[in-house]
């Protein structure tokens, strides 16, 4: 951290989903490249003090259609990246990992006592990450954080296919949405607003070991295409099919250690996160369809 306590950033982006080149404020750094290369890591890690590693490939059902992209970027890449930092002299790592995709069927809410049982290849692949992100913390001292996150939403999630997103684009494009089973199942949904100031408050502190990320309530996803025929003001078509696999029906999350560890909480309700993300896609239209295309193409 510099003398006024803000931040020095580097930032490392493959740009793999399609989006335009970011821009940041002035002095951040950014590098378009892959975690998986090891010369790009090595430059972007010199004299960095922490890794907040949000790299992988996400998707249950993307992993259990194939699981090897899992295993080669989050495993192997993490691995890689945990080497790449003890030998920068990195002193820190904060872990992106997951809730429900690790824990499986869980009796909820879920917590970081619970056992590990995935049910997915991409829900073993995070938990692989935390054991190595255990052992080079046992072995090497490089001090490890996992935060798992629950389901992300907001603004600027044009590249995302999670229900939230997928949901929005349907509605805006008048489709019917495709539910997956009842719609009994439930989800944690968290308001990227809150998870970043949850990274944030994580990055103050010496912490190791691992934390739950969510906002700590269920929703049925009934209730979330509710809220967005609410929050739209527009008539709701909804499609049902069949339950898929290797997808969890109902995880949510106890946040009590994150909590009284650093201070963690998510503030802003269902309603209103769904009220500013479904702004963003109205008056961002044009990047979405455009990612869109740009993904159909690939």
């Amino acid at each position: 951290m510099s003398a006024n306590s803000a931040y020095e950033v580097v930032v490392l982006d493959n740009l793999s989903v399609g989006q335009q080149r970011p821009s940041f404020p002035r002095g951040v750094r950014f590098t378009c490249g892959d975690f998986t290369d090891r010369a790009t890591m090595t430059e972007c890690l010199q004299g960095v003090d922490t890794v907040v590693h949000l790299a992988a490939l996400s998707g249950v059902i993307a992993s259990v259609e194939d699981p090897r992209p899992s295993f080669e970027v989050n495993v192997a890449g993490s691995f890689h990246l945990l080497e790449l930092a003890r030998a920068a002299d990195v002193r820190r790592v904060i872990n992106a990992s997951t809730g429900g995709a690790l824990l499986g069927e869980a009796a909820s809410p879920i917590s970081e006592e619970m056992a590990p049982c995935p049910l997915s290849p991409y829900g073993a692949s995070k938990l692989a990450v935390e054991g190595y992100c255990s052992a080079f913390a046992g072995a090497y001292g490089l001090s490890c954080v996992t935060l798992r996150f629950s389901n992300i939403y907001g603004p600027r999630s044009a590249h995302k296919k999670s229900v939230v997103a997928a949901f929005i684009k349907s509605i805006i494009r008048e489709e019917p949405l495709v539910v997956y089973g009842d719609g009994t199942q439930q989800r944690d949904y968290l308001y990227v607003g809150d998870l970043v100031r949850g990274i944030e408050a994580a990055l103050k502190r010496e912490l190791t070991g691992v934390y739950q990320l969510g906002c700590g309530q269920p929703t049925s996803l009934r209730t979330l295409v509710a809220t967005l025929k609410k929050v739209s003001g527009r008539d709701i078509r909804v499609h049902c099919e069949a339950r898929r696999s290797g997808e969890v029906h109902s995880t949510w999350c106890n946040i009590a250690k994150a909590a009284s560890e650093f201070g963690y909480n998510a503030p802003t309700d269902l309603e209103a996160g769904l009220q500013t993300t479904w702004n963003w896609y109205l008056e961002n239209r044009e990047i979405w369809v455009r990612r869109q295309a740009w993904s159909a193409s690939d």
